[in-house]
């Protein structure tokens, strides 16, 4: 097996943020839209901002993913799709998604873009990133509470070409473990 310098992902919640971890060394950023994310109460980038951003991002040699990783009711996918269409023109690296009717909404309406799999959507064996493989994910975050052990099994099994993201810090998100507090 080849080993790959790890890429440092860093969360960018404004066009100052995204700027500040493009200077010093971030390989990729994330940000959110202001709909279709799971932090849609946060500050976000407006159509102009997110431009502007990855326009910043790419004249830096960094890549800048979006989150698209809201679990999506009915109502929400004729609006996913208008929104997806305005990320042609943006022009991010990748989406992040959870939900699978906006995975499929966004293979169909930017066929060209990468995929990766939210650990919102729970992915915690390697039959789940088989299962997004398949469909033509690049990447899966893992489930938060996986082990390490969890995590080199997972790799045994999976495709050399499927990626892998673990969040190394940090633990705001609802992972499956926390699911229950939703219902509170």
């Amino acid at each position: 097996m080849t080993y790959k310098k790890p890429e440092l992902l860093i969360p960018a919640s404004s066009l100052e943020v995204l700027k500040t971890a493009v200077i010093f060394g971030a390989d990729a950023v994330y940000i959110g839209g202001e709909a279709f994310g799971l932090r849609a109460k946060a500050k976000n980038f407006s159509s102009e901002e997110m431009a502007e951003g990855v326009a910043f991002a790419h004249a830096h040699g960094v890549k800048v993913y979006v989150t698209a990783n809201i679990l999506a009711h009915n109502d929400d996918l004729p609006g996913v799709e208008a929104y997806f269409e305005e990320l042609k023109e943006v022009g991010p690296d990748a989406l992040i998604i959870s939900d699978p009717g906006i995975f499929a909404i966004a293979k169909r309406v930017l066929p060209q873009m990468e995929l990766h799999v939210s650990t919102q959507a729970n992915n915690t064996n390697y039959g789940t990133y088989l299962f997004w493989h398949q469909l033509g994910a690049k990447r899966v975050v893992s489930a938060r509470e996986l082990s390490l052990e969890e995590i080199k099994e997972i790799r045994a099994h999976i495709p050399e070409d499927m990626e892998i993201e673990s969040f190394i810090h940090g633990a705001m998100c609802i992972s499956y473990s926390g699911r229950c507090l939703l219902s509170n």
